[in-house]
């Protein structure tokens, strides 16, 4: 039997990455304006009809592989296995810390998204937080 916080986490994580991907896939330009503001966003558009094509498409594939990730997470969270929630839920600690790492390391070179990064990297360790929270919830029901 598995721990009853794991669906909520999951069913949570999915919600906003199935919202998250939609927006991105359908309305690339507004999340964009949204997410870094006005001047950025033009910037971060391209300057030719063909690079503004790229991008945009760019934007749509990464947003229906967010969308993916949310169906997953969606279809996990129905899994009872003690061992697989510990294991999923240890992946997506790493996964996220890798992601604010990644941030860290090569967002800040980039001076339109230097300014960003802060508020994002707080973000995936608010998201891995609550990943290590539940391992340490499962960890005490497991050996109370």
């Amino acid at each position: 039997m598995g721990s009853s916080g794991f669906p909520v986490i999951c069913l949570l994580h999915s919600m906003i990455a199935l919202t998250c991907g939609a927006l991105m896939m359908f309305y690339t330009n507004e999340v964009c304006v949204f997410g870094h503001g006005e001047e950025t966003a033009s910037k971060l558009q391209g300057s030719t009809l063909h690079d503004q094509l790229l991008i945009h498409t760019s934007d749509s594939f990464s947003g229906l592989l967010l969308f993916a990730i949310g169906f997953l997470l969606f279809m996990v969270a129905f899994v009872k296995d003690r061992k697989f929630q510990s294991f999923f839920a240890k992946g997506c600690v790493l996964l996220h810390l890798l992601m604010a790492f990644w941030r860290i390391y090569f967002e800040r070179k980039l001076e339109d998204l230097a300014r960003d990064m802060p508020r994002l990297v707080v973000g995936d360790v608010a998201l891995a937080l609550s990943w290590v929270f539940f391992l340490v919830y499962s960890w005490r029901e497991k050996y109370d």
